[in-house]
């Protein structure tokens, strides 16, 4: 757990500092677990995210945008009418836990000044957002929590908020070394004494601190505990952690095999969660088109599959065509009533005997007509499975294509990938707000590092609109090679474009493709005019010539740092 006690008192720090006396000025609910705040404080605009999911459970200031949905979920309703114009009083971290308390001023419908507190509790799968009045009477919970699950602590409007219990441990920054030695003891296991006695100190920092000690002896133990809370509280250095396994941290941890990226904390923040808690979003709000997209790809992978095991099967129809001639050859040496027959292969150039598989209640020539039934059908219907062929191959790549997207995908984007499986008639059209005629897809504009618009597109109305209808001929078109991914362009119709240009278009290319967790990935780019519709293939497909390449490593920090239009 990144997010331990030391992490919470840092950005209960950082947030008393940014958002003291600011005001509440809109309130969003992305998800089940998130809040957004709109705060205006210290003459900023501020961004305030507060996550209770299982695995993101968080809360940060964040420069990112994030789409709300149309329709605000009644816990969000319940916060607009308690907290919207309230000033923040106070923040801070409650009993040196993962819990941060907003004390928040409002005022009610008939003008009256009101307290209310905010405290979000940041514990994994318990994650709560909770609001109570000064008396700690719960009004509303993110999460409702019956006494039927929790005989301790009922989290449910009407019920007293009562804190978890606090832990018997001993604050890190107050321990002399007697008391350290006291309680850590030589030759057990020193990172679970160190998280079980010392408030805010999680598995994470206590491996560090065990990585950084010369020697395993408890009191070069405590110098080396006293050294990385000096830098956390002093010199912190907010660090992500790049490796097999993605992690952070307030200061970098030199007992990861990772490559340290460093930050500002809520910059940290922002790195880190770029993306994973938007794919989150995608499932909870589109689970049944991920579903279904997942299905028609499996689907047809194995209808492929059955369709090369009939056209082995038919690629015999030969073998019908010489059984067929062999037994007509040689009626005068078949019995009636013979279930089986072995006769020389003239084919063959060795003359080898074949068998010849009979029914017993026709003749001889009844059998060889048989066969060469068997023979037309065989020879007819190897057109028939190219053609499908040719289709399932063509549905496979759209759905392949689709996965790809959906991966990358924003609200906005998955709204409209939904709104092209129902043009393409995969989905039944439910009664909803119709796109307008001339509603234009939702194009992402992006700056490259020497300053030159480029646009991406997400979905396959997006491709389609970005290459076809909102392209210029002499403008630059990219995308990753021979895999699905998004169509970029570029509006310039310069006859070079600088290598800054490239290397920025060419990494959201590849980053919005297939190959983004792949390295040195082939992107193609070539002229607007150079890229062509395949007739009669879906959205988005196309093919294009004259196109040079070049071979680039996907990089989220990259992309985070591209300045969007």
């Amino acid at each position: 757990m990144a997010f331990d006690g030391l992490m919470t008192q840092t950005v209960a720090q950082e947030l008393k500092s940014s958002l003291t006396a600011g005001r509440i000025n809109k309130i969003y609910q992305l998800s089940n677990h998130e809040i957004l705040m709109a705060i205006r404080a210290g003459g900023k605009n501020r961004k305030v995210l507060f996550s209770t999911h299982p695995s993101y459970a968080r809360i940060q200031l964040t420069d990112l945008s994030y789409q709300y949905p149309d329709e605000p979920p009644m816990f969000c309703m319940f916060l607009r009418k308690h907290l919207e114009g309230g000033i923040i009083y106070n923040v801070e971290q409650v009993n040196d836990d993962r819990i941060i308390k907003f004390t928040i001023r409002h005022l009610n419908e008939l003008g009256d000044s009101m307290i209310k507190f905010l405290y979000l509790e940041i514990m994994g799968k318990h994650s709560n957002l909770i609001l109570t009045d000064t008396s700690h009477r719960i009004l509303e919970t993110i999460k409702h929590i019956s006494p039927l699950l929790n005989r301790v602590r009922s989290l449910q409007p009407g019920a007293e908020y009562v804190l978890p219990p606090k832990p018997q441990k001993d604050n890190p920054y107050e321990v002399t070394q007697e008391r350290f030695m006291e309680l850590v003891q030589f030759g057990e296991n020193y990172q679970k004494q160190l998280v079980a006695n010392f408030h805010g100190l999680s598995p994470l920092i206590a491996k560090e601190i065990i990585h950084q000690s010369v020697s395993d002896q408890v009191e070069d133990l405590y110098h080396s505990f006293l050294t990385v809370l000096s830098e956390i509280k002093d010199q912190a250095n907010p660090t992500v952690m790049i490796g097999a396994k993605e992690n952070f941290y307030l200061i970098p941890l030199r007992h990861l095999d990772a490559r340290q990226e460093s930050t500002d904390l809520w910059g940290m923040f922002d790195r880190f969660y770029f993306g994973k808690d938007e794919r989150d979003r995608i499932k909870q709000h589109f689970a049944d088109i991920d579903r279904f997209i997942r299905s028609e790809y499996d689907k047809n992978v194995k209808k492929r599959q059955k369709l090369y095991d009939d056209l082995e099967k038919s690629e015999k129809a030969d073998d019908f065509k010489i059984k067929g001639e062999l037994l007509l050859a040689n009626l005068h040496q078949i019995q009636r009533g013979a279930s089986a027959v072995r006769l020389q292969n003239y084919y063959e150039p060795d003359l080898a005997e074949i068998q010849i598989e009979l029914n017993p209640s026709w003749g001889a020539s009844d059998n060889a007509q048989k066969y060469f039934q068997k023979y037309q059908k065989a020879k007819a219907s190897v057109s028939h499975i190219m053609e499908q062929l040719e289709i399932t191959e063509q549905e496979i790549a759209y759905f392949e294509t689709l996965l790809t997207q959906v991966g990358t995908a924003n609200i906005k984007d998955v709204y409209e990938i939904k709104e092209e499986l129902e043009l393409g008639g995969y989905l039944r059209r439910r009664q909803s707000k119709k796109r307008k005629a001339n509603q234009k897809p939702n194009i992402e504009k992006y700056l490259s590092t020497d300053g030159v618009e480029i646009f991406l597109g997400k979905n396959n109305l997006q491709n389609d609109y970005l290459t076809h209808k909102f392209g210029r001929r002499n403008e630059w078109w990219f995308h990753a090679k021979d895999m699905p991914g998004s169509h970029v362009l570029v509006r310039s119709e310069a006859a070079d474009l600088t290598e800054d240009t490239i290397r920025s278009a060419a990494q959201l290319a590849s980053y919005f493709s297939k190959g983004r967790d792949s390295s040195s990935v082939p992107v193609d780019y070539t002229r607007v005019r150079n890229v062509k519709k395949i007739p009669a293939a879906h959205l988005g497909f196309v093919t294009y010539e004259n196109q040079k390449t070049i071979y680039i490593d996907p990089d989220e920090t990259f992309i985070m740092g591209l300045k969007k239009g």
